[in-house]
């Protein structure tokens, strides 16, 4: 028997595998998609703070590698597949896992609350009720990621439930930095993105504007490693709670720690503004909105069992948090 955890971030994930009954591990490996979504990670890298943690707590010479993988479902594979200990997806990735292996995949803490803003290049789009069958809309994953959800969620609340899935015959699966490309190239099938932060704010630096943010469809704000490894996760936990205050007390120093392991190119002063943006120093433990996220799954059928609370498919560590 496999108990998965999910290291849980606001509008992302981290999920992970291993035996119930084996012995620590000493190296484990934990995957990211790309953008400063993910900024509380190139901290924990930089600064090592799982390693230390761990050390304190008596898991010497932990080794963690860290990966990048392009979307929610190629980590999610990666995860069951037994590659990948821990990983960072979606809320819709996390209450698939949980439903999927029966409460054996859950949630660490929260490390991000960042709006997510979907963009076009294409005049006419200026709602998502000006979006046409033949219209093409980039999304990390389709079907399950965040963004697709919320697209689904948009079209049963303007349409009603029987077309909860009209947007779906519109998404492109495309990682964000090709999806940023496709919108830069006039002549690419692709004239929308579901993006995500710092691409949402590139691209309507370049032009782009906005149609639709996740705050408005939701309401709000959005917001797993093995019984034998109960160190490394606390590990975990403390790891991201420093690194959150690091990003908060110096915004500057993380996203240049961002630009040196990710080898973005854009500028640093470009970065600090996205940060100044509104919602987008919302680095935060506790999970938001993942509730709204479980009734709609489970309404259009997608998830099987209806968790009675965020803390259902969260470990009990997470549950002194404030999450919804």
């Amino acid at each position: 028997m496999r108990r998965w955890i999910a290291y849980g971030i606001a509008a992302l994930g981290l999920l992970a595998a291993a035996p119930a009954h084996a012995q620590a591990k000493s190296e484990i490996a934990i995957t990211r998609q790309p953008g400063i979504l993910y900024l509380a990670s190139h901290v924990m890298e930089e600064h090592k703070l799982i390693e230390a943690h761990a050390a304190k707590a008596g898991v010497a010479n932990l080794k963690v590698n860290w990966l990048n993988l392009s979307g929610g479902g190629a980590q999610t594979d990666a995860l069951l597949a037994g590659s990948v200990d821990i990983v960072n997806t979606g809320t819709g990735n996390l209450l698939l896992l949980w439903d999927r292996t029966r409460g054996r995949v859950k949630g660490i803490i929260g490390s991000s609350a960042q709006p997510v803003l979907l963009l076009s290049r294409e005049e006419r789009i200026r709602t998502l009720a000006d979006i046409r069958p033949e219209d093409k809309i980039a999304v990390p994953t389709v079907k399950i990621s965040t963004q697709a959800i919320l697209l689904q969620m948009a079209a049963a609340k303007m349409y009603g439930d029987a077309e909860v899935n009209r947007f779906d015959a519109n998404t492109v699966q495309l990682g964000h930095p090709d999806a940023m490309a496709a919108m830069s190239n006039a002549r690419h099938e692709v004239t929308s993105h579901f993006s995500a932060p710092p691409f949402q704010y590139l691209e309507l630096a370049a032009g782009a504007h906005l149609v639709a943010s996740s705050k408005d469809i939701i309401g709000g704000p959005l917001s797993q490693f093995a019984d034998a490894n109960p160190v490394i996760v606390k590990a975990v936990r403390t790891a991201t709670e420093e690194a959150i205050a690091y990003i908060k007390q110096n915004p500057r120093e993380a996203l240049a720690i961002y630009k040196k392991i990710t080898g973005d190119k854009a500028d640093l002063d470009q970065l600090a503004d996205i940060l100044r943006q509104p919602d987008m120093m919302e680095f935060r433990t506790e999970p938001q909105g993942t509730m709204r996220f479980a009734e709609h799954l489970y309404k259009t059928g997608i998830l099987k069992t209806m968790p009675k609370a965020w803390t259902d498919y969260y470990l009990p560590m997470a549950s002194d948090l404030a999450g919804s």
